[in-house]
């Protein structure tokens, strides 16, 4: 699928945040929370469909997390709108996450906007 980026359509990451009370994993025991911010400043209406996240880490592993919609919901930005949400990320080494949001116009047209990439650093052990 061909999705076109659309002028006007971008992503804050407004916050990242170590968050030791999360659940996660003993192999990925690090959870992050971030709180993101689509922003609709084009002329069109975006329905907001999916998400795909790329997370890389130091030791050279990459996660890819896709799915439909956002936080389970699917946003319908109007020009002007803006969609905040928080999630988090669960990690084992310090990691990079970026991605992009897919949606839809009105009249069909495949839109997509990129997620700016973040930094998670877990806190020294010792």
């Amino acid at each position: 699928m061909n999705f076109d980026p659309l002028p006007g359509l971008t992503v804050t990451v407004d916050s990242i945040a170590y968050d030791p009370t999360r659940p996660a994993p003993p192999d990925r025991p690090h959870p992050f929370v971030y709180h993101v911010s689509i922003h609709n400043d084009s002329e069109e209406t975006v329905r907001i469909f999916g998400r795909k996240w790329i997370v890389r880490d130091t030791d050279g592993d990459t996660m890819v997390v896709e799915g439909d919609g956002v936080v389970g919901q699917f946003p319908n930005l109007s020009p002007g709108e803006t969609f905040s949400y928080n999630s988090y990320h669960v990690i084992k080494v310090e990691s990079t996450a970026t991605g992009s949001f897919f949606g839809t116009t009105p009249d069909g047209r495949r839109v997509c906007t990129r997620i700016p990439p973040f930094e998670m650093q877990p806190p020294l052990m010792v």
